[in-house]
């Protein structure tokens, strides 16, 4: 067990697909579909360097939240019909774009498989391997229980030991 409840970690495990949400300079929140990665600890989201408007955002504000709103992002599976918004804090790790990210790459392909066979043949699409991660500690985690959005969530304050 994580650092999450089990229905929030369960839901994240699952989720091929969350709402990364930044705030603009503006204030303005703008929300980026991204593949949600989870180690017990923390939340981690990888994108690219070309045109990332996310990372300057991150960068500006590093208060951010990652929602899991659609059935369909956790394959339909009825048990997991919870609705999850994790808000944490980021930082982006932008060391060694080429290889710092790859420490990330076990979660990767536990999720999508067919990422080793991509990241094999990466020689053809360079740039598109040249990657940051967005690291986020977990704060707060919001579970809509059943994805009843007509109640109130629960609200679990996440500890740091």
């Amino acid at each position: 067990m994580g650092v999450l409840p089990p229905d929030v970690e369960e839901v994240l495990n699952a989720a091929l697909v969350c709402e990364f949400t930044v705030v603009t300079a503006a204030g303005r929140p703008v929300s980026h579909p991204m593949i949600p990665l989870y180690d017990g600890e923390k939340l981690y989201l990888h994108s690219s360097i070309l045109f990332s408007r996310k990372l300057a955002h991150v960068r500006e504000n590093p208060k951010v939240s990652v929602a899991v709103t659609d059935l369909g992002a956790t394959h339909g599976d009825e048990r997991l019909k919870h609705r999850v918004t994790v808000q944490g804090d980021a930082v982006l790790h932008e060391g060694d774009i080429h290889q710092e990210w790859q420490r990330i790459l076990p979660l990767w392909e536990a999720k999508e498989p067919i990422v080793k066979m991509f990241f094999a043949k990466r020689v053809a699409l360079p740039l598109f391997w040249e990657r940051v991660i967005i690291e986020i500690t977990p704060r707060r985690a919001l579970l809509w229980e059943g994805g009843r959005t007509d109640a109130p969530p629960q609200v679990f304050e996440v500890s740091r030991v």
